[in-house]
């Protein structure tokens, strides 16, 4: 596997919300090592981006990335 860009890897992130969260797994495992490569605490995500842009599908999203050691926030 390739070393990804925060930003790819975030990306597919993306991608994988779309899919009906298709290999989301593997997706956050490559965030993490993309986040420690570039020294990034916080993966920051664009909330008309998501498939719930709600409250609630927020908070689920946080809490998910979380059990697996991924701090998430939102942009403004």
């Amino acid at each position: 596997m390739t070393d990804l860009s925060l930003h790819d890897a975030i990306e597919n992130i993306y991608a994988s919300l779309i899919a009906d969260n298709a290999g989301l797994e593997e997706h956050i495992t490559a965030l993490k090592a993309a986040m420690a490569r570039e020294g990034v605490k916080e993966a920051t995500f664009e909330p008309v981006r998501l498939a719930q842009n709600n409250r609630q599908g927020r908070k689920l999203m946080q809490a998910f990335f979380k059990k697996r050691g991924v701090t998430v926030v939102f942009a403004a």
